[in-house]
C-alpha cells in the first residue's frame, strides 16, 4: 500500500489540529477571565428562564422530530435519481419516471396514513 497519496491529507489534518490548538492557547493566554454571578446565570434568548430545565417533553415532540428526519432522509434519495436522470431517460423514459412515481407514491401513502392517524396534531 502506497502511503504517499495520504501525505497531503495528513499534512492538512496536522495543520488543522495545530491551528485549533494555537487558537485555544492564544485565547487562554490573551483573554481576560473575570467570572461574575451575572455571567454564570442561565440565559435563554434574553428572557429570564421560567421553570425547571429538566421538564419532560411530550412524546408528540419526539414523534414529530422523528417523522421529520424520516421524510428528510427519504428526500435524499431524490439526488441519485436526479444525477442519473439523463441516462435513465435515454434508456427508457417511462421507466425513469415510473420508478420515481412509485417512490413518491409510497411517500404520499405514508404521509396520508400519518395524517389520518393524527401524528401531526400537536394537541389532542
Amino acid at each position: 500500500m502506497d502511503l504517499q497519496g495520504f501525505l497531503p491529507i495528513i499534512i492538512m489534518l496536522a495543520v488543522a489540529i495545530a491551528f485549533g490548538a494555537a487558537l485555544l492557547l492564544l485565547s487562554r493566554l490573551l483573554g481576560r477571565l473575570r467570572p461574575t454571578a451575572q455571567k454564570a446565570s442561565p440565559y435563554e434568548c434574553g428572557i429570564l428562564p421560567a421553570g425547571d430545565a429538566r421538564k419532560r417533553f411530550a412524546v408528540q415532540f419526539y414523534l414529530i422530530a422523528m417523522l421529520f428526519i424520516l421524510f428528510d432522509i427519504e428526500g435524499v434519495f431524490f439526488w441519485p435519481w436526479a444525477a442519473v436522470f439523463r441516462q435513465l431517460v435515454a434508456v427508457d423514459r417511462v421507466f425513469a419516471l415510473g420508478e420515481m412515481g412509485v417512490f413518491i407514491g409510497i411517500l404520499v401513502v405514508g404521509f396520508v396514513y400519518l395524517l389520518r392517524r393524527g401524528a401531526f396534531e400537536w394537541e389532542q
